[in-house]
């Protein structure tokens, strides 16, 4: 086991920030504005993402690519999050941050970004849906969670491609999922890794949480059930896309956490994937 390369890595994690493609203090504005709680007007949440050019330009671009397909051109940032609504501003905002955290670095050989990235917005659709199922999670905050739930293992293979081999080697060798290969190298998984970068762009630990204890909800300190939550949209996701983990059945020993019956899991998991439309969040990651 590499603990210590594991607790140096963990050291430098809050410098991912360096890499994003915008000032990561725009993410502590823009989650601030956008809380829950909060009832902050449209023009304040565009005047936060106006302040970056570059940003609103490709959030114009976007808005008016095919894509989306709105019947008006979009001209302005504040008409742009007044149509989309802040769901889709919010997860777009992350997207271009994973997306250019991607582009900054080479990838190791086998790590296929586009299976990847279309995995993360499935399981962004998956969890909204069993929130609005449940009611334990806002469900849009069920979706960007799920958006970011396992930024850990991108931020592995960019900065440790070493260590990304080294996993990917054990789970070929398996069977093993890739959380165990994880905790059996270095003694710490992707979830913890994403929840320290994310918690050094000051996102709120009502996102961190489900992030760090998504394969371990029973161990979670606090925000137990929307941890068990996105777990079970990322077991339902590879069920029902075809790539089972190899731990075992997670969904029912999860789904009763949360309130809801496995088969019913199930089905709420397959009827948003059927009805997901590409959006500005595919565009984004594309």
């Amino acid at each position: 086991m590499n603990q210590e390369r594991a607790q140096r890595f963990l050291l430098e994690l809050p410098a991912v920030r360096d890499d994003l493609p915008f000032s990561p203090a725009l993410l502590t504005r823009l989650f601030r504005l956008t809380d829950e709680n909060g009832a902050s007007p449209l023009e304040a949440i565009a005047d936060a993402i106006a302040e970056d050019q570059g940003l609103s330009a490709r959030m114009l671009g976007l808005a008016n690519s095919a894509f989306y397909g709105l019947q008006a051109e979009v001209g302005t940032v504040a008409r742009a999050v007044a149509v989309l609504g802040l769901r889709e501003v919010r997860g777009l905002i992350l997207a271009l941050g994973m997306r250019g955290l991607a582009s900054a670095r080479p990838l190791p050989p086998g790590f296929a970004l586009s299976p990847y990235l279309e995995h993360q917005l499935s399981v962004a659709v998956a969890a909204m849906e069993l929130a609005r199922e449940t009611g334990v999670m806002d469900p849009d905050d069920a979706f960007t969670a799920g958006v970011l739930h396992d930024l850990g293992k991108l931020i592995t293979a960019l900065y440790r491609p070493d260590d990304w081999l080294a996993e990917a080697r054990l789970v070929a060798a398996g069977p093993l999922a890739w959380h165990e290969a994880e905790e059996l190298h270095w003694g710490l998984d992707h979830g913890l890794i994403g929840a320290m970068v994310l918690a050094s762009w000051n996102l709120p630990p009502r996102l961190t949480e489900p992030v760090n204890w998504h394969h371990a909800p029973d161990a979670a300190p606090e925000h137990s059930e929307p941890c068990r939550l996105l777990g079970l949209a990322d077991a339902c996701v590879h069920e029902r896309t075809g790539h089972p983990l190899p731990d075992g059945d997670r969904i029912a020993p999860l789904a009763p956490g949360v309130g809801i019956k496995p088969d019913t899991a199930r089905e709420a998991t397959d009827s948003a994937l059927a009805a997901r439309q590409p959006g500005l969040l595919a565009a984004a990651l594309a």
